[in-house]
């Protein structure tokens, strides 16, 4: 049996593979039951999000990796990456405690995890192994938060995407911004808009009770998505972040509204995966389009600053990592050490019931006494085999021997732990070749939202094309 876990992220591929994968969230189950039921496969959890699909599977052998990669497509399988046994338990905790984020540090991402397993868990993919995994990591990336800065002054994706739209124009004072969507990102966009001075806050959304809750929030106004035109012709700034699973902002659209505005400049920022705004409207004049991947390289200057506590972090993760592994080995050993425990102490339990029987007129004491130096007896003659069967953790030949030795039949499947590869096990790309396993990964420095740039100096804009 191995861990396996077969992905990618905005590290290994662009936006326009990413958004390829992405799921509806009332599509997720489904598409678990899926890699549930490929052959070979016990348990299985997708990690969705704008910036990774990642599946986590427990499977009977690697080989069902070249499955997993299939369920990728073949625009998205080149980019990915299969990670095996301890090297994909090691992503797992570096991806829950936001080691592995686009915003290092970001609170996001770990509540994203709990969801997914919880989706896994009602959709009936998720196993005692994954989510003994689940669990621990969790718990690396509580100690991560609770025991490094590495959080303090942590900002999010919609938080760079306010700044950027800050910097680029002076100030957002007397500007108007319009919210297209009122989930998670979109209110804490609203947040940072609202104490950056942003004159007029709209937020649209489909559902008219959440926009009207948000805008109650931030002092904003709701309004409805079907005002849609109007509002570009009325927004200095559009942030969009909703679930819909097209362009809802066209190039054909935004050629309309800028007439109407007189082509004086707007800014779009597209949170969303799939897009929101259509790429080709960055090609109209005045008008300036960043995505996700734009918002990486923004996030991707100054990265540097709080690398003390990256490494700090980096080590937790390393500590909670090998003690999860550590308790998985001991898990393996402990079949075989309960049966053969179990089978001593029955043999010694028959042998002191037939001398008990035949001892007549001993009192109760004197058959206490015997029945003591009976256990004993089982526990000075386990103490060697249990201490070796646990330091070989089912590694090893002794378990297989032990069990043959004397009779120990299995009473059916135990629960198998993620093994630790051997020194040179590899981590596969798609279409690549092999390439050595990294022991110590090098941790992605934390992003600042404030780039380092002159006295006065201000963000260029997005150059066309």
């Amino acid at each position: 049996m191995t861990f396996i876990c077969v992905g990618l992220s905005h590290k290994e591929a662009p936006i326009a593979v990413r958004e390829q994968l992405a799921l509806p969230v009332e599509q997720l189950g489904q598409k678990m039951k899926q890699l549930r039921a490929l052959p070979g496969v016990q348990e299985a959890l997708l990690v969705s999000t704008c910036n990774r699909f990642e599946i986590f599977a427990f499977a009977e052998s690697k080989a069902v990796g070249e499955d997993l990669l299939t369920e990728l497509g073949s625009v998205a399988a080149p980019h990915a990456l299969c990670r095996f046994d301890e090297e994909a338990a090691r992503h797992l905790f570096r991806v829950a405690a936001s080691l592995d984020s686009m915003v290092v540090g970001e609170a996001q991402i770990l509540g994203q995890v709990k969801d997914a397993a919880a989706q896994a868990q009602d959709a009936g993919t998720l196993g005692p192994q994954i989510r003994r995994a689940i669990d621990a990591a969790v718990s690396a990336a509580k100690r991560v938060r609770t025991e490094t800065a590495i959080a303090r002054g942590a900002i999010s994706v919609s938080t760079i995407a306010v700044r950027l739209a800050h910097k680029l124009l002076g100030n957002l004072e007397g500007r108007s911004v319009v919210l297209l969507g009122a989930g998670e990102m979109a209110q804490l966009a609203a947040r940072e808009l609202k104490s950056q001075g942003a004159s007029e806050l709209l937020v649209a959304n489909r559902n008219m009770q959440r926009a009207e809750e948000l805008a109650r929030e931030v002092d904003g106004i709701a309004v409805s998505l079907a005002e849609l035109p109007s509002l570009l012709e009325r927004a200095d700034v559009a942030i969009c972040s909703t679930g819909a699973e097209h362009h809802l902002i066209t190039r054909e659209l935004m050629q309309k509204a800028l007439k109407a505005r007189r082509y004086r400049p707007i800014f779009l920022v597209d949170l969303t995966l799939p897009r929101n705004v259509e790429p080709a409207a960055n090609e109209l004049e005045s008008v300036y389009v960043y995505d996700m991947d734009d918002l990486e390289r923004v996030a991707a200057q100054n990265r540097d600053l709080r690398a003390a506590q990256v490494v700090k972090a980096e080590q937790i993760v390393e500590e909670e990592l090998r003690a999860f592994l550590a308790h998985a080995h001991e898990r393996r050993a402990v079949p075989v050490l309960a049966r053969l425990r179990a089978h001593a102490e029955s043999v010694a339990k028959a042998e002191l019931e037939k001398t008990l029987s035949a001892l007549q007129g001993l009192d109760e004491r004197q058959q206490k006494s015997v029945r003591a130096m009976a256990a004993a007896i089982v526990n000075k003659l386990m103490h060697q085999p249990t201490a070796r069967l646990r330091a070989e953790a089912g590694e090893g030949p002794l378990g297989d021997a032990a069990a043959a030795l004397f009779g120990l039949e299995e009473p059916g499947p135990s629960p198998v732990p993620i093994p630790v590869p051997p020194p040179g096990d590899t981590v596969r790309p798609s279409g690549g070749d092999d390439v050595p396993v990294s022991s110590a990964p090098q941790p992605p420095p934390e992003p600042d939202p404030e780039p380092a740039r002159a006295p006065g100096a201000v963000l260029p804009l997005k150059r066309k094309g």
